[in-house]
């Protein structure tokens, strides 16, 4: 089951604008209409966006052994005994 979005006019938005802001950032985004006509929505930010860890964040910190992709094969190979 969906939810029909919230649609606040310019008018609307100019006056309760705190309210708006603070509702959005609960998670309940709402449309922005100018005219009878949706203009833009407006959603929570994401702080996740540009805090997510690149590919080699730890280069040179750590070591991988050579026989990496052979470690525990003989335990592994007696477990299909």
């Amino acid at each position: 089951m969906t939810t029909k979005m919230q649609s606040v006019t310019l008018h609307d938005a100019e006056t309760r604008l705190a309210q708006l802001v603070e509702q959005a950032a609960c998670g309940e985004a709402f449309i922005l209409s100018k005219a009878g006509r949706p203009m833009v929505k407006v959603i929570p930010f994401d702080t996740t966006i540009g805090n997510a860890r690149q590919f080699g964040f730890m280069a040179g910190e750590i070591s991988v052994p050579e026989d990496f992709d052979r470690m525990g094969s003989s335990e592994i190979a007696a477990l299909f005994v």
